[in-house]
């Protein structure tokens, strides 16, 4: 017999133990059966898992029990990700606060920091490893791959050198995202926006006025640029110069016109800085303009700005605002100006668009064949959507997908710092000559230097669905060329493409759109067939949980110490639909701890019943129950219900709609098998249909609620059958779909529930016995048949069926399709007693909705007060309103 209460602490790591001992993740590439593909995104290994991680882990993990007990060649691949900057970041700040050495790069050189790095990540996978068994998580740890393992370093050497040699990279001075803090470029995703006030100058530039919020960037500013259809410059041509006085002195200006330029925003004319600016720099390239750099990559003037040289930006702005206005340039300043600033994710620092060498992808060149066709980068990640070779869950994130693709611009690839794939690029220098090799190996001969920079952590998690799947003993033979990797390796061949890839909104276009650019180009298929977006996990009040306010932050590791895992993956899942984000609090977990609780004391009931009636759960034939002649009424009604539940499940989960198929289960398994099915078989009970109907529910939850389904598997399975999780999904049986056996339960249930209501609504004692008059002539037969499940649920000293409607008085009644509920009340309750007690009641709730109604009335507190104020006061109001009337309701009755 199972314990009172389960007790998910002392169960959850003993039945995962059991799965990985008993080789149940483990995916067979040799098998004949259908390949199921999930590549699990790499967590970075730089610490614990958040709740992000969590609900990426539990839906994940439902896609892939669900295939497997479908009979597919499930495959789950889990991994980590050496995150680059991050990772480098967070060691680098650990040294300087436990060691004390202000700068580990320069004091402890390439090697040893790389060599300190590595002994943190090896740490840090552990405790993440224990992290995603902590889920329940059913991945297949024999796959487990690394960002840096040597065979997708092997791939990425070869993915790098190939883009070269087809002239896709390039080495070239192109506008990029500097970093002065931590010294290196970041890409357009390791950037977020902050909202800062800031004064806002307009200057007198010669015959124009400009506006700038950084007039720190201006000493080389010698273009103004209009639009050409702005009739306020209409009498400027292309190409004129005028001389006007500038920071420095006087100067030669050029007047530039683009389409380019807002002719709302300030007063329509700007200068240009293309050392600092994307735009301005997109802008000079076009019409061939000069270029100046003016801040350093410290983040200080050059000599160019004169007595500035060598101010930090912040110091210098005010100054050089000062000499402006000595010169009368300065029009007027809005101080209250509010503008989005760019700072890295990582290192908090404000980013300078800065003109530097770098490496960089062209996303324009059509030299990549696809479907028969030349094509560039841009256009095959434009084409997979849009002719459907790739879904994307919920589809309206296709716009959001396309408006960043059609803005793409070409990529830089590397970073001005050490831990990561080095760029496979050697450089060879002597007096006489320049040499540089791109290989996957390095050259022969002495003099190679490699390049020092590193490769963008996205280019290397750009392969992860197919690099994860090339068979490491063939990446060491350098014999092979790439196209031979993919031939060869049979994971490759058998489980590519990842059959769902899921994962963060917010990532969508930094890693979803990026493992499609780079695995369209090397391996010519698709990286994955769906995409499914789940949301941000927020507060209760919507807010984002954030590090900075640890009392925002849920730690998935506590929950689960609390309430186990299987209610932390419900309350993660159940009301959460794809791309939205969703509500999580401690109250809600514990909601879903009921409804486990809920199941086991269900299975406890079954087993109790099972003992009682002599009857050995595991001996229950399931196939038995369709062939049985003596099935009631509520079995034959259940188990069609449950055909049709089996239905709507596997429709729904192979449709990726979890929330909704989570929902229905919880319903049928609380309110259908709980608070009807065991309540009934308490009078009458069938152990062979509770058993069946018990084992196909731990069936159907398996997926959401593993490790309590288990453990309850262990006490009903049949004598023949291995492990929940080794099962085959259910199928639903036609021959137990009885409409009509459904359609007159609902009867039965519909009658006790209105005798129930009305026993509610009108404050009846619970204990006391009623008497009841139903009037039905289509259902009466139905009803008599069910008479003694209706006396004993309903709590009745008589029931009287007839077929002839009448009229009573002093009755309380409840009117339902072709059945009326009368319920006596003369002698139940004292009528005049409860006429003044629900007058009173009405007359108090008739004051308070006075008050409301004035409250809401009152112009000045409905535009002044808060929203969330007024939508609780308008809800005060309806839920009086409705009140009032039932109170009128019950004193009608007892007129």
């Amino acid at each position: 017999m199972l314990p009172k209460t389960y007790d998910p602490q002392a169960t959850e790591d003993r039945i995962y133990s059991m799965w990985e001992e008993s080789g149940a993740f483990k995916a067979d590439a040799s098998s004949d059966k259908e390949p199921f593909t999930v590549s699990m995104p790499p967590p970075n290994a730089t610490g614990q898992l958040h709740l992000g991680h969590a609900v990426m882990l539990a839906l994940e993990d439902i896609f892939t029990r669900f295939a497997r007990a479908q009979g597919k060649e499930a495959l789950w691949l889990p991994g980590t990700d050496h995150a680059a900057i991050a990772t480098e970041s967070v060691v680098i700040k650990k040294i300087q606060k436990e060691e004390g050495i202000p700068d580990p790069r320069a004091s402890l050189g390439r090697e040893e920091l790389i060599k300190r790095i590595a002994h943190f990540v090896s740490e840090s996978q552990d405790t993440i490893r224990s992290q995603v068994r902590k889920m329940g998580s059913s991945c297949d740890w024999s796959r487990e791959k690394y960002t840096l393992d040597p065979s997708l370093n092997r791939c990425v050497n070869e993915v790098f050198t190939k883009m070269y040699k087809d002239g896709l990279i390039y080495r070239g001075h192109r506008i990029v995202n500097w970093d002065p803090k931590m010294q290196t470029t970041v890409s357009d995703d390791e950037i977020e926006y902050v909202e800062e006030k800031a004064s806002f100058y307009t200057f007198q530039y010669g015959p124009f006025q400009i506006v700038t919020s950084r007039p720190e960037t201006k000493f080389g500013d010698k273009y103004v640029v209009m639009h050409p259809d702005d009739p306020r410059y209409e009498k400027y041509e292309n190409g004129d110069q005028f001389e006007c006085e500038w920071i420095n002195g006087k100067i030669t200006a050029t007047i530039i016109k683009d389409k380019v330029i807002d002719m709302e925003f300030g007063t329509g004319c700007m200068t240009i800085t293309p050392w600092h600016d994307h735009v301005d720099f997109d802008l000079a390239e076009r019409h061939e303009l000069d270029k100046e750099q003016i801040i350093d990559f410290e983040g200080k003037l050059l000599p160019i700005a004169n007595e500035f040289a060598g101010m930090p930006i912040e110091e210098a702005r005010t100054k050089i605002v000062e000499k402006l206005d000595k010169k009368g340039l300065l029009v007027s300043v809005d101080e209250n100006y509010v503008h989005r600033v760019a700072v890295s994710y990582r290192g908090k620092g404000k980013v300078e668009p800065q003109i530097k060498e770098q490496w960089f992808i062209d996303v324009n060149k059509p030299v990549i064949e696809w479907k028969k066709k030349n094509m560039s980068l841009k256009e095959v990640m434009q084409d997979v959507i849009r002719s459907g070779d790739i879904k994307i869950i919920p589809d309206r994130f296709e716009k959001v997908y396309f408006h960043w693709i059609d803005n793409l611009r070409d990529w830089c690839v590397s970073r001005q710092i050490w831990w990561g794939h080095r760029i496979p690029v050697w450089h060879k220098e002597d007096k006489d000559s320049k040499e540089m090799h791109v290989g996957v190996q390095a050259p022969e001969g002495k003099g190679w230097e490699q390049d020092p920079d590193t490769l963008d952590t996205w280019f290397s998690s750009g392969l992860w669905t197919w690099s994860t799947l090339i068979d490491p003993a063939l990446a060491d033979d350098h014999s092979l060329s790439l196209q031979d990797l993919l031939d060869k390796s049979h994971d490759f061949q058998k489980f590519h493409p990842t059959s769902v890839m899921e994962t963060g909104y917010d990532i969508l276009f930094f890693w979803v759109a990026r493992m499609i650019l780079m695995t369209t180009y090397a391996t010519g298929k698709i990286p994955f067939e769906t995409v499914y977006l789940h949301g941000l996990i927020r507060t209760r009040d919507g807010a984002k949980m954030s590090k900075s306010d640890p009392e925002t932050m849920i730690d998935p590791l506590d929950i689960i110490e609390k309430y186990g895992a299987d209610a932390l993956r419900l309350s993660m899942i159940v009301g959460q639909s794809p791309g939205n984000d969703s509500r999580l609090f401690e109250e809600k977990i514990a909601g879903y701890r009921n409804f486990v609780n809920k199941l086991w004391n269900a299975s406890r009931f079954v087993l109790m019943t099972c003992e009682k009636e002599g009857i050995n759960p595991h001996e229950v034939e399931g196939r038995k129950v369709e062939k049985s002649k003596s099935l009631s009424l509520a079995d034959k009604a259940f188990l069609s219900e449950l055909q049709f539940l089996i239905q709507d499940v596997t429709t729904g989960l192979e449709q990726y709609r979890l929330s909704e198929v989570g929902e229905l289960i919880y319903s049928f398994v609380w309110g259908n098998f709980c608070d009807w099915y065991l309540e009934l078989s308490k009078g009458q009970a069938n152990c062979d249909v509770l058993v069946h109907v018990l084992r196909t529910i731990l069936q159907l939850l398996h997926p959401y609620c593993p490790f309590i389904t288990e453990e309850l598997w262990a006490s009903v399975k049949p004598d023949d059958c291995n492990i929940l999780m080794k099962q085959l999904y259910p199928k639903a049986n036609k021959k137990l779909m009885d409409h009509d056996a459904y359609d007159n339960f609902q009867k039965i249930i519909g009658v006790i529930t209105a005798i129930r209501s009305i026993r509610a609504d009108h404050g009846l004692d619970q204990g006391k016995k009623l008497e009841v008059i139903v009037h039905t002539k289509e259902h009466s037969d139905v009803l008599e048949s069910q008479r003694d499940q209706i006396m004993r649920l309903g709590r009745l000293s008589e029931l009287t069926i007839d077929v002839k409607p009448q009229t009573h008085e002093h009755v309380a009644s409840m009117f339902l399709r072709g059945i009326e509920v009368h319920i006596p009340l003369e002698g139940v309750i004292d009528f005049e007693k409860e006429k003044a007690k629900l007058t009173k009641e009405k007359e108090n709730l008739e004051k308070f909705l006075k008050g409301i109604q004035s409250k809401l009335g009152n112009k000045k507190f409905v535009s002044s007060a808060p929203e969330e104020v007024v939508t609780l006061e308008r809800e005060k109001l309806e839920n009086a309103q409705e009140k009032i009337k039932k109170l009128e309701e019950r004193l009608k009755v007892l007129e």
